[in-house]
């Protein structure tokens, strides 16, 4: 089960909606669901959770380039939400590297592999690593630190959400 939403910093406050991802397919398209909540180049935080797997936390503030917080990058791996999150920048490989069913012959090894070498499956594994990955600092002038951001787990974004201030309109769009 998924739950996202999006809080935006206005002169009075946060302000929570809940938001359909279903349309959303690469991080651009995010970024223009954040912006249309916010035309004004306020702070917005998109936050993602699958139960207690994993949670991401994305902010735009204005045209700046979005910053990200993935608490853990495998689970979020096996999560249509959490590829959109996972970009080949946040993860250290340079764009284009090749992972998935585009290096593979018809034999389904990788181009230039033995059937009998497991090491493409050994690199793949190993390109998306278990535990947090990104922008760790990305809610610090807001008042949760690097360290706290880590240590969250169950109920992440509710505790987020408490932190900032904005315990209670998230909670009246979950």
């Amino acid at each position: 089960m998924y739950f996202a939403a999006l809080l935006a910093r206005t002169e009075d406050g946060w302000e929570a909606s809940d938001t359909e991802l279903d349309d959303v397919e690469t991080l651009s398209d995010l970024a223009d669901l954040a912006r249309e909540v916010s035309p004004d180049d306020d702070t917005v935080l998109v936050l993602i959770e699958q139960e207690d797997a994993w949670f991401g936390v994305v902010r735009f503030d204005g045209e700046d380039d979005p910053r990200i917080y993935v608490s853990d990058a495998a689970a979020a791996a096996r999560s249509s939400y959490g590829e959109i999150l996972l970009t080949d920048e946040l993860l250290g490989r340079e764009p284009g590297d090749e992972d998935d069913l585009d290096a593979l012959d018809l034999d389904g090894t990788e181009d230039g592999d033995d059937e009998d070498s497991d090491d493409g499956a050994a690199a793949s594994a190993e390109a998306v690593p278990h535990g947090p990955v990104g922008d760790a600092a990305v809610l610090d002038d807001l008042g949760i630190t690097e360290k706290e951001l880590k240590a969250l787990a169950e109920d992440a974004l509710g505790e987020i959400a408490h932190a900032l201030g904005a315990g209670e309109v998230l909670e009246t769009v979950r």
